[in-house]
């Protein structure tokens, strides 16, 4: 349905809406299938309508440990590694780059893919989440990936 990049306490997740109905919602959280529940009022279309996704849902998404705690997620490449006044594009999940669509330089539009990449036996198409110029390519064709390590730096 709808994909989102969000950042809770400083900690990436890739956060996809699979299903709405009433205030009841499964969303994928890196990978991982929640049930979460939506505030009261909420309507199933407007509120994962726009590409902003709502602050309210997104700590009901966030995966806990079995102690509680938020998951130990791999951090990715400190902001200095990344080229400043941009936004990173990042792998949604582990995996092997097939091919990067895009040179340092070029102009891409929201939803254009950037990278091809083999992940679970299947290609993915990775997509920019903005319109801009790609400032940095950081994978090569080939290269395995973790979650939420940058592809591409697009300003």
């Amino acid at each position: 349905m709808s994909r989102y990049d969000l950042v809770i306490n400083g900690t990436p997740y890739a956060v996809e809406i699979l299903s709405v109905s009433g205030t009841q919602a499964t969303v994928r959280v890196n990978g991982v299938a929640y049930q979460v529940t939506l505030p009261v009022g909420v309507a199933a279309g407007s509120q994962f309508a726009s590409p902003a996704p709502q602050p309210k849902a997104a700590p009901a998404a966030e995966p806990r440990s079995q102690t509680g705690s938020p998951p130990v997620e791999k951090r990715v490449a400190p902001a200095a590694a990344l080229r400043e006044g941009g936004e990173a594009v990042r792998a949604p999940m582990p995996g092997k780059i097939l091919d990067v669509l895009v040179q340092e330089g070029a102009s891409v539009k929201y939803g254009d893919t950037v990278v091809l990449m083999e992940a679970m036996k299947m290609e993915n198409e990775i997509k920019a989440h903005v319109a801009g110029t790609v400032l940095q390519v950081c994978v090569q064709k080939g290269q395995d990936v973790s979650v939420n390590d940058p592809l591409v730096v697009i300003g």
